[in-house]
């Protein structure tokens, strides 16, 4: 574990960190509310982040494929995470293993990332919202 002192967090902010795993958080970082990082194998945060309130880093999921096994019992499938310089990361968002973040990207409040992003990116969910009026018969 490796934090520079001008580290900030809020309120429940959580780290684990597995047997092995390496987390790197660099200088001038700010966690709001809720944030968590699981890093089971390598994590690397940038310097002069923010992060919303309820950002979740996952380096790892869990291995599922012996029938024969309970989920909990087969381990994990680990990667990496990196996170360059000067992001701006949305509330609610989720980063997933195997993802590398450029430097001045902005991520969106709910998206979940599961593939590496370029530097000076915008990220947004398009989620679309559909509103039905209910049946008056």
């Amino acid at each position: 574990l490796d934090i520079d002192e001008r580290f900030s967090a809020r309120d429940n902010f959580k780290i684990y960190i597995g047997h092995n795993g390496k987390l790197i958080i660099g200088k001038s970082n700010f966690f709001n509310n809720s944030c968590s990082i699981n890093c089971v194998r390598e994590i690397e945060i940038g310097d002069n982040n923010q992060f919303g309130e309820n950002v979740l880093m996952y380096d790892h999921n869990h291995k599922y494929s012996d029938k024969n096994k309970l989920i909990s019992e087969q381990g994990f499938k680990t990667g990496k995470i990196k996170i360059g310089n000067n992001c701006w990361i949305g509330s609610n968002v989720i980063i997933l293993k195997n993802v590398e973040i450029g430097d001045n990207v902005i991520i969106g409040a709910g998206c979940i990332i599961h593939k590496s992003i370029a530097s000076d990116s915008v990220i947004i969910n398009q989620q679309n919202l559909v509103e039905k009026k209910p049946d008056c018969d």
